[in-house]
């Protein structure tokens, strides 16, 4: 049985965020996924990747104490995101 308390049970809360920015007249077509998992060592990763649509892009991974810290840090770069012109794709 797996304690409530248990990062990876928090995970769930927090599902990946996939946008797209589609702007056919700059001839733009990016995407940015964000995602958080867990480490080996018991901290939790923002993972990120982001490029051209039908590229495999660039990617980051930043570490955070706690998923806290990582869900922030997920929220704050979604905002961002979504202010500069990006929306959530859709299935």
């Amino acid at each position: 049985m797996v304690p409530d308390d248990n990062p990876a049970m928090q995970l769930s809360e927090t599902k990946p965020v996939h946008l797209i920015h589609v702007n056919p007249e700059r001839n733009m077509a990016r995407f940015y996924r964000i995602d958080i998992q867990p480490t080996l060592f018991g901290e939790m990763s923002v993972l990120r990747s982001w490029g051209r649509i039908g590229t495999k892009g660039r990617a980051m991974m930043v570490t955070f104490e706690d998923a806290d810290q990582a869900t922030e840090a997920l929220l704050k770069l979604d905002k961002q995101k979504r202010r500069r012109g990006y929306v959530a794709v859709t299935k």
